[in-house]
């Protein structure tokens, strides 16, 4: 009987298509790779189904062959399926997030060398010792350089006996990133607290089905430690178990590397944008064969094809770098939850300030909620002192106020460090032209160029723009007539190298900071005490513990209250909290000021009274009224095109063919914050709906009445994070 099979592609298509199996093709399965005929190109698919052609009566195109990558587990490409239904987009869009780890070559075999047996032409002592590394009869063959660091010789002995015959070099496949973990190599030593919040952890996993727990501790309190121990706990249950630890940056990813290292005696596996290709793809390999145990990356990490995926761990929740706004749009979280429900595993959110909308499960018992209330050891929260910068203004062209410098003079002085916190990259956010007032923006964009004095240009941080610094105004032509307006890191820095001239400064950005080894050397400095002030951005306001930071200065605390939108407070109170939450996390009290020209503001108000639990609710409070989530949903629509005329008569059309529905309300078409993108014009439409309403299906069927023109890109974001 002729066989068809349904195939996924991994392109933004509507659905699956059908191919014919050809007889010679043999055993065919869901999750098989196929390369399929589409148009002229042929591409890669997987498969989702294979049936009987009965029936059948059009033509259909064969596959081409089947392709030798591991197969897609059942699990994963029931996640990818559902996820697209859930963000709303494309199917092949998700599937091809799942297929990223075969966009890059295998890594190529290593060269090592083993004995060949035979003696070489002159024996010398430092010759003998190289030798006798491979007279074991299962002696592994070694790198060229490993060798000669094992026999404490040069690499000139060992390209000699080369080149005598004594050795000879092979081919050996390259070594994997990580190892098999042992869950009882280092077990950590857990106060009453953390013991009881890990035992709860296990006891849920025992159960064997999905279940997820919110792991709620203030900062330092040692959630990793717990959850390291629900790690454990998996994989002594299940000697084929996989583990998954999501983190929001690349930057904390080495500290956590580390610990799980020291915990269960092997490193575990990395996924994130900083790996090499090759690198990847063997990651992507060994997680679809089962042989990697344990994976330590970023929010895609969770599309890879797990086989038996037994736990998932999402660290710091809460943050918003688990939200993807880009290509398939999706919060990391939300579907680590649903990834877990799927493979039926258990899922741990961990964090010291938890988003509203996992209190909100929390709290009506969809998850566990264990809490940690106390700093681990001796430590103790920071005291936070709010600075009213309008009573302590700081100097005319300078950032940091009398009370705040008087405090790092202090600290200074007892040899500790400062942490001056400034959530914003560059030397000044605004270059301004003082003859005509033109404020300089990248081209066919609305986003200011920021100055980066380190490297004497002019960036716009959301097209990746850059130019140099010039002389004359580009509007005006004005010479020498363009300032810097307000403080970025490299700014404060410069201030603080004028206050304390003798002390080693650094600063802490993605862009001093750009890849995991260089973030990873900056906390080694720092941790070693060999940095007196950081002046960082949010790149280190979470994760890292630095014994001899006892001072944290917020210098610009309404940052993230301007512009607003819904997560605005609670955004701002989380970043403050992690950050200020640095200090004083070992034997030395920490102190916290925080700069702000609204100290009546409540999140001000909270972080000086460590009140979280009162801001929170009176935040839920003003949600719940106004429908917004976790009491409600929302969606938005953006349109963006070349063509103005045609992006209005659009939204006009759009807005008409929106759909009457009980519970649903649609606001727009309005201009975006940021109406000019890349040349492109740009307008949003707001959808909130009541929580029982299907909103995926109401957005499904207001796209089916209008047809998209093809000079206009519809973006669909379901429970956005950003309104610009």
């Amino acid at each position: 009987m002729p066989r068809l099979a349904q195939v996924l592609l991994p392109l933004p298509l509507p659905e699956a298509f059908d191919y014919a199996v050809p007889d010679e093709m043999g055993a065919l399965a869901p999750g098989d790779h196929v390369a399929a005929p589409l148009g002229p190109r042929v591409v890669r698919g997987v498969v989702l189904s294979v049936r009987d052609a009965q029936g059948v009566n059009r033509p259909l195109k064969p596959l081409i062959e089947k392709l030798d990558d591991p197969a897609l587990p059942p699990a994963t490409l029931a996640f990818a399926q559902w996820a697209a239904r859930y963000a709303a987009q494309p199917p092949g869009e998700a599937l091809a997030m799942t297929l990223r780890g075969l966009r890059h070559p295998r890594p190529k075999p290593e060269r090592r060398v083993t004995a060949t047996g035979a003696p070489p032409a002159r024996m010398t002592p430092a010759r003998r010792r190289v030798l006798d590394l491979f007279a074991a009869p299962d002696a592994a063959p070694l790198s060229p350089t490993r060798a000669a660091e094992r026999a404490g010789v040069s690499p000139g002995v060992v390209k000699a006996l080369v080149e005598d015959g004594a050795l000879v070099m092979v081919e050996s496949p390259a070594a994997a990133p990580f190892g098999q973990p042992d869950p009882d190599f280092e077990a950590s030593a857990l106060n009453p607290s953390q013991a009881a919040a890990a035992q709860a952890l296990i006891e849920m996993q025992a159960r064997g089905v999905f279940a997820a727990a919110l792991l709620d501790g203030v900062t330092g309190s040692g959630k990793t430690e717990v959850y390291l121990e629900a790690v454990a706990c998996a994989l002594r249950r299940d000697p084929e178990a996989q583990v998954l630890i999501l983190l929001p940056e690349i930057a904390l990813t080495q500290a956590v590397l580390a610990r799980v290292e020291r915990r269960f005696g092997a490193a575990p596996a990395q996924w994130h944008s900083g790996e090499p290709g090759p690198r990847r793809r063997q990651v992507w390999e060994a997680v679809a064969t089962g042989e990697c145990r344990i994976v330590v990356g970023a929010r895609s990490a969770l599309f890879l094809p797990y086989r038996k995926l037994s736990l998932i761990i999402v660290d710091e929740e809460h943050d918003g770098s688990y939200k993807q706004e880009e290509g398939f749009i999706y919060h990391a979280r939300d579907m680590a939850v649903a990834r877990a429900k799927l493979e039926g595993a258990a899922i741990v959110l961990a964090s010291a300030t938890p988003s509203l909308e996992t209190l909100w499960n929390a709290e009506t018992g969809r998850y566990q909620w264990l809490r940690l209330a106390d700093r681990h050891g001796v430590a103790q929260l920071p005291d936070i002192t709010l600075i009213d910068l309008r009573a302590h203004p700081p100097q005319t062209g300078r950032w940091l106020s009398a009370p705040l410098v008087q405090a790092m003079a202090e600290t200074y002085a007892r040899g500790e460090q400062s942490l001056l916190f400034l959530n914003r990259r560059g030397y000044a956010p605004l270059v301004l032209c003082r003859a005509c007032g033109e404020k300089l923006t990248s081209p066919d964009t609305d986003s200011w160029l920021v100055e980066h004095r380190y490297s004497g240009r002019l960036v716009c941080h959301l097209t990746g723009f850059s130019m140099p610094r010039p002389e004359r105004c580009p509007h005006c032509g004005a010479k020498d007539s363009l300032v810097s307006i307000g403080p970025g890191v490299e700014r404060l820095e410069e201030e603080a190298r004028a206050l304390f001239p003798d002390a080693r400064i650094a600063v802490f950005s993605s862009d001093t900071a750009p890849d995991p080894q260089s973030a990873r050397a900056l906390v080694a400095s720092m941790a070693a005490g060999e940095i007196d002030i950081l002046v960082a951005t949010q790149a280190a306001a979470k994760g890292h513990n630095f014994p001899r930071l006892t001072l944290v200065g917020v210098v610009d605390a309404d940052l993230g209250l301007r512009g607003g939108d819904l997560r605005a407070a609670e955004r701002t109170f989380q970043l403050l909290a992690q950050a200020t939450g640095r200090a004083g996390r070992a034997e030395r009290p920490g102190r916290a000021f925080i700069q702000t020209y609204a100290p009546e503001h409540a999140v001000m108000q909270a972080l000086r009274d460590s009140d979280r639990d009162g801001f929170l609710a009176a935040e839920s409070d003003a949600r719940r009224l106004s429908g917004l989530p976790p009491f409600g949903r929302l969606a938005a629509l953006i349109l963006s095109s070349h063509d103005p005329a045609i992006l209005e008569s659009f939204a006009r059309d759009l807005a008409a063919a929106a759909p009457n529905g009980d519970g649903v309300e649609v606001y727009g078409p309005a201009d975006a914050p940021l109406a000019l993108v890349r040349g492109r014009r740009r307008k949003r439409f707001l959808v909130r709906s009541a929580r029982n309403i299907d909103l995926q299906a109401y957005i499904g069927a207001w796209r089916a009445r209008v047809k998209t023109p093809n000079a206009v890109r519809l973006t669909i974001d379901i429970d956005p994070y950003s309104f610009l």
